[in-house]
């Protein structure tokens, strides 16, 4: 195969249509192991490659492109910046966004090594570039920059080469250009933010990160909601959530859902707001959080009786997040009625809501009742067993009718909800109670699908991992639980055939 490369590389130099040619290189190329193809192509033959790039023709361009992705991911990163930097700085001004992607890629991949670091940061003209790619119409390329650049920073000398340099005002120069290019800049920031305090230092230092923090309360609310979005990815670490805290983030955003009642156009930023203090719950405390700032409970209980449904959604998902969490539990338990009400809702739209809506109900329900064996206590077990009881009169029958619907989302959302209460005693008293019940858990003729195999495989786990189960479903049942765990999820019965032929 190194042979029929090198010829082919030979006979394509001398063409004028090398299409043909192009195309069996491609698939030579593509058949040939890493480490021959490494040292069968040579310096000059890969600059033929690469020069036939420069046309109109997409066929050529795209097999080139194809070509040069692979025997280009086989090289050493820093042999690649030390010969190829040229090649790959012409691709990030090509007309054509693989070939720019193909350059990207390869850059990020140089940005991932030391010495490849060393040499891009000595020519600083690549990095231009490749701030320049933000701008471009293509999300793909301005994403695979952004990764580019992210990468960059993962060293002392990448963070000095982008924020204490010529490079920074680059990278502000392209802010200007639009709303969406200034809102990709963000990003990069928050993700070089998210590494360690010492990065957010510097983007602290750049007041790139100041711009983003002034956009939250900016006139247009439509970049209010994604800058809402941009604060939220960066409290995710705990760097992060100490400087946002520092600046007064949290109290300003505090302030927004308090006066989201006179805004009307809060529906728009409102479930942002209850996402950032949804995460901020689970990362740090739920208690601390819903005591310091109880106005956002408020909101997330309000948001889910709403009538508008695209207020729900978010409601639901943080409810599930947070009752996910036995400080959680409690936290919502102390609120009364108020929840209990909330929770009557979840079971409405669990039944009769969109499909959509139907399924977060459920998988929120199954979140509220999860209660690993643990983590159980008495009062636990009292309150996930009152809450699956106000959902219906008859929750068990409720649920599995739910869990026979011809619709895979649904039946695996009404699983998890069995699967939460498996491995409680109360769950397992409640479905032995259930005609039919036991036999329905280990029949595999109603389990349509491989995703509602593995659930249903799933919920046979969860009887298994509790030590109260063999006692409650009876021996008999217990070990055709063991039985079917022991099969796997997709076990298939071996069905006898009786034949006939040649009997009288």
């Amino acid at each position: 195969m190194a042979s029929a490369i090198e010829r082919l590389l030979a006979e394509i130099a001398e063409v004028e249509d090398p299409i043909e040619g192009l195309r069996s290189l491609r698939t030579a190329v593509l058949a040939t192991p890493a480490i021959p193809l490494r040292e069968t192509v040579s310096i000059a033959q890969l600059g033929i490659i690469f020069s036939l790039l420069n046309t109109n023709d997409k066929e050529q361009i795209d097999v080139c492109v194809e070509i040069l992705g692979r025997v280009l991911e086989v090289l050493d990163p820093a042999h690649l910046a030390f010969t190829y930097k040229v090649e790959l700085q012409s691709g990030l001004n090509h007309p054509n966004d693989s070939v720019k992607l193909l350059s990207l890629t390869q850059i990020r991949r140089v940005l991932g090594n030391a010495d490849g670091v060393k040499e891009l940061t000595n020519n600083p003209e690549i990095l231009q570039d490749v701030i320049h790619c933000m701008v471009a119409d293509s999300i793909g390329v301005s994403k695979e920059a952004i990764s580019a650049l992210s990468k960059l920073t993962d060293t002392k000398a990448g963070l000095d080469a982008l924020f204490r340099s010529d490079l920074l005002e680059k990278l502000k120069n392209v802010m200007a250009v639009s709303d969406i290019v200034r809102y990709r800049v963000y990003e990069l920031v928050v993700l070089i933010c998210s590494v360690s305090p010492v990065s957010l230092g510097y983007c602290a230092s750049s007041n790139i990160v100041s711009k983003l923090l002034e956009e939250l309360t900016g006139d247009d609310v439509l970049l209010r909601v994604t800058a809402i979005e941009m604060v939220t990815n960066l409290a995710q670490s705990h760097h992060g959530r100490q400087y946002l805290a520092q600046q007064g983030i949290m109290d300003k955003i505090y302030n927004m859902i308090v006066a989201a009642e006179s805004d009307p156009f809060s529906n728009f930023y409102l479930p942002g707001l209850v996402k950032f203090f949804g995460n901020l719950a689970i990362i740090d405390s739920p208690q601390q959080v819903c005591e310091k700032y109880p106005a956002f409970l408020n909101m997330v209980f309000a948001m889910a009786m709403s009538p508008d449904s695209t207020q729900i959604p978010v409601a639901l998902d943080t409810l599930g997040v947070l009752g996910g969490t036995v400080e959680g539990k409690q936290v919502l338990h102390k609120t009364g009625e108020q929840f209990n009400t909330v929770v009557k809702r979840m079971s409405r739209l669990a039944q009769d809501g969109a499909t959509e809506l139907r399924v977060r109900s459920l998988e929120a329900i199954a979140q509220l009742l999860t209660l690993p064996v643990e983590q159980q206590t008495d009062d636990l077990l009292l309150l996930t067993e009152s809450w699956l009881c106000s959902l219906s009169s008859d929750p068990m029958e409720m649920i599995k009718n739910i869990s026979t619907q011809p619709f895979p989302e649904l039946h695996c959302s009404a699983l998890h909800i069995f699967t939460a209460i498996a491995c409680q005693p109360w769950g397992q008293r409640m479905m032995m109670s259930s005609p039919g019940f036991a036999e329905w858990v280990v029949e595999r003729s109603v389990s349509k699908g491989k995703e509602v195999k593995d659930c249903k495989f799933e919920l046979v786990g969860a009887l298994l991992s509790s030590p109260s189960t063999q006692e409650i479903f009876g021996a008999q049942n217990y070990m055709k639980l063991k039985r079917y765990l022991k099969e796997g999820p997709y076990h298939v019965e071996a069905i006898a055939s009786v034949t006939t032929e040649g009997a009288d």
